[in-house]
């Protein structure tokens, strides 16, 4: 029979507290892309500084990258496990807070000559990647274990959807503080002020202050009553949690006083039981995240092309040139990935995870295949309307898609006590094929050496092997993901039923139907 506490958690309607939770919980989502998409107009400020007014080497963007990314690849794992050792609130703090020193650190870089910045900045960045990689699993899990089982997905998506205000925030603050440094300075078009080594540090130590506004309510945050009841087993505990959040008297969440709790499996986390039980899931989840980022973070390749065609053909100094690119990036943010994220939130709890992620799937497919199958022929000379139209729906699509989706299920389908763990193990995957977006198909997009990249597979193969991703990401989900949608976590947990059996149930039932549990 289920935790009265836990019931009043999946039915419980809509309150003031789901969306103060979705405002502290999305903030290290925001602080992610904040850090992501500042970064191309940073690149372009310093190489004004520290290379002479050229472009910074392709080698060295690619490690700027690389570094964060792999950070975020070791944060997932750490703080996932610890979220389920030690608690999801004790190390949620700590997460925010690293992100927090390491923004004002990447800012600060400590020295004024190239290596050393360099250097420094790479440093900090790693450390950012950690601390925004510890918030993914805990965010999602705290969020998944708030949420009733009604509006789950969508407030998870909402979560998630903060990325996007933070590529719009990240936008704005560079096109602001260049456009006042810029006016002060009066610079020409051939010089570079001193001030602007001032400029990127500032956008870099800005993107710290939403995380930072939000740590006293995260501290302020109880323990999750799915943490504390099923995984601490203390029930009484997390009622009066709950009794402080919820719009609910604690005699009506309180179990009876002789009700005993009864003690979750024994099967340590990786066991062969384990992985007879949820191995399926986590590789559904882990397959999915890993093909999703390999393509979305791979967006990239099109950037200088973009800038070539977009950017004012006249002379620009170091701060007009980071404005205009900033702006670009705010364009693309409003008009296809912030519709994205909120299409999610929006139909997510009507039709569904899994045919969303199939759905987003296949139509990142179709739009890099009509970019990439006549490329060479067309679009590299023809930057247009429908470039930009297919290029920006493949970024609606991707988040109206498996980029939202693989972010939600991994928070619904496993037992409390690993949620964050395979949460964090999931989103690890994810990350090392976002390495291989950002940095693998950058280098292997070029059909010969230029500005710094050596000779790979070109352009056109690039996308079409990328579309051949999609499509391997669309048959994994058909094939082994299952559908959350409507269930409590304690019924897509499913302890007593084999993972395969569930798919078999969940495959042929309708998905508002509870799955009835067999014994193992």
């Amino acid at each position: 029979m289920a935790l009265k506490v836990l019931s009043a958690l999946d039915t419980a309607r809509t309150q003031y507290y789901h969306f103060k939770a979705i405002i502290i919980a999305g903030m290290g989502l925001f602080t992610d892309s904040y850090d992501l998409f500042c970064i191309p107009p940073i690149m372009k400020l310093i190489g004004r500084i520290y290379y002479d007014g050229h472009e910074v080497p392709p080698v060295v963007i690619s490690t700027m990258v690389a570094l964060a990314l792999l950070g975020t690849v070791i944060g997932q794992l750490v703080f996932g496990r610890l979220g389920d050792r030690i608690g999801r609130r004790r190390v949620y703090g700590l997460a925010l807070m690293l992100m927090v020193l390491s923004s004002i650190g990447c800012g600060f870089s400590i020295c004024t000559s190239r290596t050393c910045v360099l250097l420094s900045l790479g440093f900090f960045r790693f450390l950012l990647g950690v601390g925004i990689g510890g918030d993914y699993p805990l965010s999602a899990t705290i969020m998944s274990e708030f949420a009733n089982k009604r509006t789950r997905g969508a407030f998870i998506a909402a979560v998630f959807s903060m990325q996007g205000f933070g590529i719009l925030f990240s936008s704005t603050v560079t096109m602001v503080v260049c456009a006042i440094f810029d006016r002060a300075s009066n610079a020409s078009t051939n010089q570079t002020p001193k001030e602007a080594d001032l400029v990127w540090r500032l956008i870099l130590m800005i993107g710290a202050i939403p995380a930072g506004l939000t740590y006293y309510w995260r501290m302020m945050m109880p323990e999750t009553a799915r943490y504390t009841a099923l995984v601490e087993q203390n029930v009484l505990q997390a009622a009066k949690d709950m009794e402080k959040v919820l719009d609910v008297s604690l005699s009506q969440i309180a179990e009876d006083a002789e009700y005993q709790p009864n003690p979750p499996p024994s099967y340590p986390f990786l066991s062969i039981e384990f992985l007879r039980r949820h191995g399926r899931d986590l590789f559904s989840c882990s397959s999915a995240w890993f093909l999703v980022d390999v393509v979305f973070y791979s967006s990239n390749l099109f950037q200088s092309q973009i800038y070539e065609r977009y950017l004012p053909k006249r002379e620009l100094n170091a701060y007009q040139e980071a404005f205009h690119v900033a702006k670009l990036q705010a364009i693309i943010a409003v008009c296809s990935t912030i519709p994205g994220y909120w299409a999610t939130v929006y139909f997510i709890d009507r039709i569904g995870r899994v045919k969303i992620q199939v759905m987003g799937f296949f139509f990142m497919a179709i739009g890099l295949f009509a970019i990439g199958i006549p490329y060479s022929a067309y679009w590299d000379d023809n930057t247009n309307i429908g470039f930009m139209l297919l290029y920006g729906l493949t970024f609606f699509f991707s988040n109206f898609g498996p980029n939202t989706t693989t972010f939600i299920v991994p928070a619904e389908l496993f037992p409390a006590r690993f949620r964050s763990t395979c949460h964090g193990i999931s989103g690890a995957f994810g990350k090392v094929g976002a390495i291989i977006g950002s940095v693998g198909f950058l280098w292997a997009s070029h059909n010969h050496k230029e500005d710094g990249y050596s000779k790979g597979i070109g352009m056109t193969a690039s996308l079409v092997l990328l579309g051949g991703v999609c499509i391997l990401g669309m048959i994994t989900t058909y094939l082994f993901t299952r559908e959350t949608m409507g269930r409590s976590l304690e019924e897509n947990e499913n302890e007593d039923v084999t993972t395969s059996e569930l798919c078999f149930l969940t495959r042929f039932t309708n998905s508002s139907v509870r799955p009835q549990s067999s014994a193992a």
